[in-house]
């Protein structure tokens, strides 16, 4: 894994190969080859090979409601 990967550690490496694993079963069309037919392990194989783009969401800012007297 390269420096510049967005999947910086391992945690978020499992979250974005279950995300994409669950969209290949859904029925998306793998982005690349793989010498494997489960989801999961074409999902990993599309990430490692660089083909998968992850996108980090903003935070969402919470403000408390304010109550007028």
């Amino acid at each position: 894994m390269s420096s510049d990967n967005a999947f910086h550690n391992k945690y978020s490496l499992v979250k974005g190969v279950a995300r994409r694993a669950r969209q290949l079963q859904s029925g998306a069309a793998p982005l690349g080859t793989s010498k494997s037919m489960k989801a999961c392990r074409v999902a990993q194989d599309e990430i490692i090979g660089g083909q998968v783009r992850y996108i980090v969401p903003e935070p969402s800012i919470k403000t408390e409601p304010r109550h007028t007297l």
